[in-house]
């Protein structure tokens, strides 16, 4: 039997009570009440959230986490089955960091170069980079439960989708409260929070998702 043979055989024999859009949806429900709940008892929105949506920087910084939570969402659900198509879904992950990338350029020009490195660490670098993994940590578990209710063939690669979107939960949340909104504040110390939820959804998957 070939490989591809024996993995469709697995998957059908692999009982999936739910599709794994509605799964991964109710699955999500309580993880994003939690974080939400602790997002509104912990931080809550910057004043004048609202007449904030007019600056260009505050938007993109929205703009970028909310579309990778998205492109992030849709990378999970091709992991649920062995044999999904996930490699386009890898490339979507790119927009976000492009588009960040075009705000960073428009930045250094905007900006006098003697306040590149002040704009860049900003106000509350390491209360981000605390906050975004916490509001992150009940996506995550969630994210992971509802990969349970799949066959993951790859767990590990599965693992850090979930730590990815839920690190980008995490972000988008945070995002609306942060008050730097500089992209270069953005792209150095986001990446660096979301990336510790990958990781540690690697690890977890690696482990939790084995069939």
């Amino acid at each position: 039997m070939k490989t591809s043979e024996l993995i469709n055989a697995i998957s059908e024999d692999r009982e999936m009570p739910l599709a794994p859009g509605r799964a991964l949806c109710l699955a999500l429900l309580p993880g994003l009440a939690i974080a939400i709940a602790l997002f509104s008892a912990r931080l809550g929105l910057r004043p004048h959230f609202m007449s904030l949506l007019a600056d260009p920087r505050f938007s993109l910084k929205l703009l970028v986490c909310y579309l990778l939570a998205a492109l992030a969402g849709l990378f999970v659900l091709r992991l649920f089955r062995p044999g999904g198509s996930w490699r386009g879904a890898v490339l979507l992950l790119a927009l976000p960091p492009a588009l960040l990338g075009v705000g960073v350029i428009v930045e250094l020009f905007v900006v006098s170069p003697a306040d590149w490195e002040r704009t860049m660490i900003g106000h509350n670098a390491m209360f981000c980079l605390k906050s975004i993994p916490l509001l992150g940590v009940a996506p995550l578990i969630a994210i992971l439960v509802a990969l349970r209710n799949g066959a993951p063939e790859r767990p590990a690669v599965a693992g850090a989708g979930a730590g990815l979107f839920a690190g980008a939960i995490g972000a988008a949340l945070y995002a609306s409260h942060c008050p730097d909104d500089s992209p270069l504040f953005v792209a150095v110390w986001y990446p660096i929070a979301i990336a510790f939820l990958t990781a540690l959804g690697a690890v977890l998957g690696a482990r939790l998702l084995r069939w």
